[in-house]
């Protein structure tokens, strides 16, 4: 069963792609800075235990927090199923398929045929469309090949495996509510509540404290590595290509705010998003850093790049206390 004519969606990042596929089935057609933003989607986090070979450095709201608040702010309702069997994992969704219902996943990428690069990473996320005896027909994101298939056994694997981040078998569907949304209001509340996380960090990993305290354990991690080349080429790679659109999500984030300028006509908008694309760019200047370190392993690239994260901190900070006022006064 394979839902005729299914539009995909065409993204970067995997769950908006995923949850944007379900949204064009409703008929909501966003664009992708729209949702991540919708989705309250900016965030930091700088995180290190004894059980992980070198630290994880990732720049959005946690994973599956943004469809939600998606569909919050668009007044959408969502249904999530969980379950740890295998069996009425699949059930749940090839019922959803065969109503002709496109359905959002959650897995771990490692499994899925069609990725290349084999990382274990389990919240990544992609829309089924269809399935036959043998394939899943999915959408991931643009540079995954858009309208992929992975074997029935291979989607098994990757929904029920277990690690950081990971669900039991995760799958989610999307309908109307029967109300109407107003994008002006939803845009102004998701900025609101972002920032104002962003601004508040429970725990000093998180947002532009997060960022500050990165400056400093990037130095301890660079002396403590066992594989400097692995680890922050990786971390280098993961930061610009692994779906953050580049830059670790600001780019994305940047091209929300021009958009919330264009509808809404507020000047601070439209200054926030000049300082996020300077903001953007130093983001890829920080991945370049890395990559070198791993290449080179010169110390002073370190200090280069603690500095500049030090500066990235604040002005950030800077830049989201004024969208938070400015939102707050709409």
């Amino acid at each position: 069963m394979i839902i005729e004519d299914f539009n995909p969606f065409i993204g970067q990042h995997c769950e908006t792609t995923a949850t944007g596929s379900l949204l064009k089935q409703l008929g909501i057609h966003l664009s992708e800075p729209m949702l991540f933003g919708l989705g309250e989607g900016l965030g930091f986090i700088f995180w290190r235990t004894k059980s992980m070979d070198y630290p994880f450095i990732g720049g959005r709201v946690k994973p599956d927090q943004l469809t939600q608040n998606i569909c919050n702010h668009l007044g959408l309702m969502l249904e999530v199923k969980e379950t740890s069997s295998v069996k009425k994992a699949w059930k749940n969704v090839k019922g959803y398929i065969d109503q002709g219902k496109a359905v959002g996943l959650k897995l771990d990428c490692y499994h899925l045929d069609y990725f290349t690069k084999k990382i274990h990473f389990a919240a990544h996320y992609a829309a089924m469309y269809g399935y036959d005896q043998t394939k899943a027909y999915l959408i991931d994101t643009q540079p995954q090949g858009s309208q992929v298939s992975t074997s029935l056994p291979s989607l098994a694997l990757a929904r029920s495996a277990k690690g950081a981040m990971a669900s039991r078998n995760l799958s989610y569907t999307i309908t109307h509510s029967g109300q109407a949304f107003d994008l002006k209001k939803a845009i102004q509340n998701a900025l609101i509540n972002n920032a104002q996380r962003y601004l508040n960090p429970p725990i000093q990993n998180l947002g532009y404290k997060g960022i500050l305290k990165t400056a400093t354990e990037v130095k301890q991690w660079f002396e403590q590595s066992k594989n400097i080349k692995h680890e922050f080429q990786t971390t280098a790679m993961l930061m610009e290509r692994a779906g953050t659109g580049g830059a670790l999500f600001r780019n994305i984030y940047r091209d929300f705010l021009k958009e919330s300028y264009e509808l809404l006509a507020i000047d601070a908008f439209a200054v926030a998003y000049e300082r996020f694309d300077n903001i953007a760019q130093q983001w890829t200047q920080v991945a370049d850093l890395l990559d070198q370190i791993g290449l080179t392993q010169h110390k002073v690239l370190v200090d280069e790049c603690a500095y500049l994260l030090t500066t990235l901190s604040a002005k950030e900070h800077e830049v989201m206390t004024q969208l938070y006022t400015a939102a707050l006064s709409i």
